[in-house]
């Protein structure tokens, strides 16, 4: 399979983030920061309510972002060169995007989160529930503090 269509199930209709630049390089790094996230209605039954979920996963389709890198200089390595697949950057060849975002509300089709640092417009492909016992994993090497 060469190619293959990713249908969008929402989008970020709310955030503090307007325009390439204006983000922090990981929502988390500001985490009081809020946004919201629309659920198209097709999917809504999808979306229950998400009760007991505290986190989720949001992937998202970076579509401002660029899709010919293959070398990041992350900041937190001084502008260092990385080949991208070793980087969190948005800029790649396809740029989809990984936030983990705490669930503040769930009205109707709208989730409120905050620590997300996806620009205002930005396509949502998917959400899943985080789950500290499955997805926390102890003694994982922190490339973000440790410099090789």
């Amino acid at each position: 399979m060469d190619t293959f269509e990713v249908k969008p199930i929402g989008r970020v209709i709310k955030s503090p983030y307007k325009e390439r630049g204006d983000a922090p390089r990981q929502g988390r790094l500001e985490p009081d920061k809020e946004a919201e996230i629309e659920i198209f209605e097709e999917y809504r039954a999808g979306l229950g309510g998400l009760p007991g979920i505290s986190h989720l996963y949001v992937l998202l389709w970076f579509d401002r972002a660029e899709r010919d890198t293959l070398i990041g200089r992350p900041p937190h390595l001084g502008g260092e060169e990385r080949p991208v697949f070793c980087t969190r950057s948005p800029a790649r060849p396809n740029p989809i995007g990984l936030d983990i975002a705490e669930v503040l509300s769930v009205e109707g089709g709208i989730i409120r989160v905050a620590g997300m640092d996806a620009l205002e417009g930005t396509p949502v492909i998917d959400i899943k529930p985080y789950t500290p016992s499955i997805d926390c994993i102890t003694g994982a090497k922190d490339h973000f503090k440790e410099k090789k």
